[in-house]
């Protein structure tokens, strides 16, 4: 039973950070391609440049993932990350931004 444990505590930051990299790292491309929206440009202009820097995001967060000291940090970062891009996809979704 002690090695099981043992095996779980040492496999289980590793399983957070594929975890944070896969879905967190989507969520936070999904916010950036709608924050977009926010962006003062002719509508498909901005739906094509979130598009392409929703890309960049998702590997820059699958990076940022994998490159800290723990999963604790990475998740952190992600939340950090996330927030002004959530603020500014909240204004798109309750039609502030003009359209």
């Amino acid at each position: 039973m002690n090695a099981v444990l043992h095996r779980a505590l040492r496999v289980g930051p590793l399983l957070s950070r594929i975890v944070a990299a896969m879905f967190g790292g989507y969520g936070l491309a999904a916010l950036a391609s709608v924050a977009a929206l926010a962006l003062p440009m002719s509508k498909p202009q901005a739906v094509l440049t979130g598009m392409l820097s929703s890309f960049a995001v998702f590997a820059g967060a699958v990076v940022w993932v994998f490159a800290v000291r723990s999963a604790r940090r990475a998740w952190a970062g992600l939340l950090v990350a996330a927030v002004p891009l959530g603020l500014a996809a909240w204004s798109v979704w309750s039609g502030g931004a003009a359209s």
